[in-house]
């Protein structure tokens, strides 16, 4: 019986450690790209968070280097839990194999607070471009090497190696154009300065309605409900060719378990707010928002994963 009460009174002793945390000044969230899906989310999400810690939460936006600016700053910060980062496919699962130097370790330097949502994405190309499947972009290309070209949100983002796992399955030459943020890449895209691209929904999907872009795929394993008429690119003879785009927060490293414990909490209940998730599930995410472990091991198997693809096509950060 003694034992018992004991384990509970720890049990309850580590519950109000974790509830009492609260932070002492603005918290800032530092999104490593300028613009996107990432910095529409961690916006959603500060103004609820700041009601519940009960300080200003203010997002900054640190692109540059394939979001690796932004994750190192976060990575050198006090582990307090006055910093936190959100993360994404590139600078926490595929810059460690793309860049030859990377200033930070993902695993080691961050801690895993919550993956929020994760997303297939849609090939889009610029309706000037004579093609509407991916057989047609595939034989275009070829028609027409290193004269098609392809824009991403930057250097290492899941739009800039989704692009390049086609290269190499379909043998084809198309030309990468970084750059820094969904907004320039959009803008020179709607222009028709470059043709095509894949992107998350929330990026694009307004414009696909408006006929401004158009989808001739989806990423991944099934249609989305949103645009039903866009087959995958399983279906269009690319077997296994899936590639999922994710959001997460994260702290520096050695940020305590107290303070990585109530930001998971409240994060996790904000994504399911039904205002939020509403919102959320509008650009097509699905809200995952998982356990600060899950997240950890999530990014364990991308960062393998992303580097088999890098490694097959030969992309580099240069």
């Amino acid at each position: 019986m003694k034992r018992i009460l004991l384990v509970l009174s720890i049990l309850v002793s580590q519950a109000a450690l974790a509830q009492d945390w609260s932070p002492t000044k603005a918290v800032r969230v530092i999104v490593p790209i300028v613009g996107s899906t990432n910095d529409v989310l961690a916006r959603l999400i500060a103004p609820k968070l700041s009601e519940a810690i009960g300080q200003p939460v203010v997002v900054e936006n640190r692109g540059g280097a394939g979001g690796n600016i932004g994750a190192d700053l976060v990575a050198k910060s006090e582990p307090d839990g006055h910093t936190l980062l959100i993360g994404y496919n590139g600078p926490i699962a595929v810059n460690v194999t793309l860049f030859r130097n990377m200033p930070y370790d993902p695993q080691k330097d961050l801690t895993p607070v919550t993956l929020v949502v994760t997303t297939p994405q849609f090939f889009v190309v610029n309706p000037s471009l004579p093609v509407k499947n991916v057989g047609e972009f595939v034989a275009y290309a070829k028609a027409n090497p290193g004269k098609v070209s392809y824009g991403s949100v930057s250097i290492g983002s899941a739009s800039h190696l989704t692009m390049e796992m086609l290269k190499t399955a379909a043998k084809i030459d198309v030309v990468h154009v970084p750059y820094k943020g969904a907004p320039p890449v959009l803008a020179d895209l709607l222009a028709g300065n470059i043709q095509a691209g894949f992107f998350v929904p929330g990026n694009v999907l307004g414009h696909m309605k408006g006929g401004k872009l158009r989808a001739i795929a989806a990423t991944g394993t099934k249609r989305f409900a949103a645009a039903p008429e866009v087959g995958t690119m399983i279906e269009q003879g690319f077997p296994d060719f899936e590639a999922t785009a994710w959001i997460g927060y994260l702290a520096p490293g050695g940020t305590p378990r107290n303070i990585i414990e109530r930001y998971n909490r409240e994060i996790v209940r904000i994504a399911h707010l039904p205002e939020v998730k509403g919102k959320l599930e509008a650009m097509q995410f699905e809200v995952v928002a998982s356990t600060p472990e899950y997240f950890r091991d999530w990014i364990a198997k991308e960062i393998p994963r992303w580097g088999a693809v890098i490694k097959a096509t030969g992309a580099t950060a240069e």
